[in-house]
């Protein structure tokens, strides 16, 4: 008997924050607090894979403390701070800066578009 294996296709990221926001999340999800209502789609990677590469990109010190900082913060907020509020004037140019780093590496592995 010939095995069959499931085939699914793949979705692309259109940005590092739709990569950023996915992976906060699908831990979300997957750690039971809110409920999973994207069960059809799935992704080119894994949120290990995320975490691994947020970690080795901190640990080259491309990514800073106060990047992650920010990136957690307004992650959990699931938007961007905006540049043109004042309180959140450094955190906007410290997020794009990180959301920079952080497509690079993504593209690199054929995660964004």
């Amino acid at each position: 008997m010939e095995q069959q294996q499931a085939i699914y296709n793949t979705e692309k990221f259109q940005s590092s924050e739709q990569l950023w926001f996915w992976f906060l999340y699908s831990k979300s999800v997957r750690n039971g607090f809110i409920q999973n209502s994207m069960r059809g789609t799935r992704r080119v990677c894994e949120l290990v894979d995320v975490e691994t590469l947020i970690t080795k990109l901190y640990l080259s010190g491309k990514l800073t403390n106060e990047q992650l900082q920010v990136m957690k913060e307004f992650g959990d907020k699931r938007r961007a701070p905006h540049q043109y509020i004042w309180r959140e004037n450094r955190a906007a140019d410290q997020w794009r800066r990180a959301m920079d780093v952080i497509q690079d590496a993504a593209k690199s592995r054929g995660w964004i578009e």
